[in-house]
């Protein structure tokens, strides 16, 4: 359950966000909609205790993320798949975190195989990865502790059309086993496939959210060029 309450963001007399509120709930995939330089990502870095809110709160599983003793095992997150050790083997990326978070190494493994990266693409340095391939490795560090929550800041970036169908099976399959996702993007295609409900946000505010079929569900607009 990750539940956001008026969350507020301002750098100065700038507002990032603005009052921002919805919950995510367990079982389901929440596709967190807007256009670039809406707040999506302030938001989730709010969420993740990343960024200290003006006002508001959210809290994951009834806590704030700061106050978890071992966030990793409860909360999988990838904001920035290019935020990565370029000189690390991938692998070496996964076995560091397994420690750090407390988590048998047997996992890495388990993860590598879940997310498409084989013993090659492993041993190779971060740095001479492809933007798909970063993708892969950030999920692979999401799903590392097991966690009952995962805030994916645009992760099909990178990804060719099969990679995001891949992605789509593997989020479907996570909220099914009773996970919550939260998933942003600022494509409604991307996410309308794999979302049970949506959150569209502009100019940091939510503007709607509910269900998808009954956002979906509307006449829409009419427009007519003139020419």
């Amino acid at each position: 359950m990750i539940e956001v309450d008026q969350l507020t963001k301002r750098y100065g007399p700038h507002t990032a966000v603005e009052d921002v509120t919805f919950r995510c709930e367990p079982g389901s995939v929440t596709g967190f909609l807007g256009p670039n330089g809406a707040g999506k990502s302030t938001t989730m870095r709010m969420i993740c205790g990343m960024t200290p809110p003006t006002s508001g709160g959210a809290t994951v599983g009834g806590r704030p993320y700061r106050h978890l003793p071992n966030p990793g095992r409860e909360i999988g997150v990838l904001l920035d798949a290019s935020a990565q050790h370029a000189g690390r083997t991938g692998r070496e990326t996964l076995t560091l975190a397994a420690r750090t978070m407390g988590v048998d190494r047997g996992r890495v493994a388990a993860v590598l195989d879940q997310v498409g990266l084989n013993d090659t693409a492993a041993r190779r340095r971060v740095g001479a990865y492809s933007l798909g391939m970063r993708q892969r490795l950030g999920l692979a560090l999401a799903l590392l502790g097991d966690p009952r929550v995962l805030i994916l800041d645009e992760p099909a970036n990178g990804l060719d059309p099969e990679g995001i169908f891949w992605m789509r099976g593997l989020l479907r399959d996570f909220a099914d086993r009773g996970g919550t996702v939260l998933l942003s993007s600022h494509l409604l295609r991307e996410v309308e496939a794999v979302a049970d409900r949506l959150v569209v946000i502009g100019g940091g505010r939510v503007v709607a959210q509910g269900g998808k079929d009954e956002l979906l569900a509307g006449a829409g607009t009419l427009v007519r060029a003139r020419d």
